[in-house]
């Protein structure tokens, strides 16, 4: 993730649900935070193609688990928020 700054607060969101997927089946967290880190590659290698949901916010979803990041593009791109589906969709907002 050398390409990309996540920020604080999507690190916390990071932890929190690979330590829940975890609790749910050893294993599932590696392979949560294994598929996000190749979704984050992928921003990092082209954040352009993902949508623009406003404010300058990107998201890219991640294929098996009904997870969204949601990004800035600069000079890198910055991670603000990795946030589940059902979670109210505007949190990212608040991180701007």
């Amino acid at each position: 993730m050398a390409d990309v700054i996540v920020r604080r607060a999507a690190r916390a969101d990071v932890r929190d649900a690979a330590l829940w997927y975890e609790n749910q089946r050893p294993g599932l967290g590696s392979e949560f935070t294994l598929q996000l880190d190749a979704l984050v590659e992928h921003i990092a290698q082209s954040p352009f193609q993902f949508p623009e949901i406003g404010s300058g916010i990107r998201r890219a979803l991640l294929g098996r688990f009904p997870y969204a990041v949601y990004f800035l593009v600069r000079a890198r791109p910055v991670v603000i928020a990795v946030l589940h589906h059902h979670r109210r969709p505007d949190v990212w907002k608040e991180r701007l």
